[in-house]
């Protein structure tokens, strides 16, 4: 069934295409809630309610734009608001400004997506949090500031030491840094 034509039946609550629309694009958005939440049940239990808005407010996607794009954002606001309600973005603090945020490395190497998922889990919730949101959501500070109620400046914080502690990981993985 194309995209559309499901789209169509879940917004008619056919209950066989609410059941492929979760599985066409569950395991795509485990993943995204896995870059947010380091336990696997977190992860699953979020994936559960990010599906249940999904399908009963499927009537507001509109048809502009990805239909993915519109779920991944119902999924990421699921993740965060788990991150609030656990109260495990607390601990975000601004960076000194005296401190040099470094130079980009680039990788020799290729990682794969599962050692980049493993190294991701070992960042502190904050870092990882506005990693995610920076570089693989492509949101600005003050979006990410805004959404989390946190300053720009500890926005930017968070991502230089999220950044400077990935490169600690990969330098103890033996990968080469540039």
């Amino acid at each position: 069934m194309d995209e559309k034509t499901l789209i169509a039946a879940c917004k008619q609550e056919d209950r066989k295409a609410q059941q492929m629309l979760f599985e066409r694009y569950s395991p795509v958005m485990l993943g995204v809630c896995r870059r947010y939440l380091k336990r696997e049940e977190d992860a699953e239990d979020v994936l559960v309610e990010a599906f249940y808005k999904v399908l009963t407010n499927i009537n507001q996607f509109r048809d502009m734009g990805s239909f993915e794009g519109w779920i991944r954002r119902i999924v990421v606001n699921e993740a965060l608001m788990f991150l609030r309600r656990t109260h495990a973005l607390q601990h975000a603090q601004e960076l000194n400004p005296q401190i040099d945020a470094g130079e980009n490395a680039t990788i020799e190497e290729e990682i794969s997506a599962r050692e980049l998922l493993s190294f991701l889990e070992q960042l502190p919730t904050g870092y990882r949090t506005i990693f995610n949101l920076y570089i693989l959501e492509g949101m600005k500070h003050r979006e990410i500031a805004e959404l989390l109620g946190i300053s720009i400046n500890t926005s930017k914080s968070q991502l230089i030491l999220a950044k400077q502690r990935l490169q600690e990981i990969l330098i103890r993985q033996r990968y080469p840094l540039q």
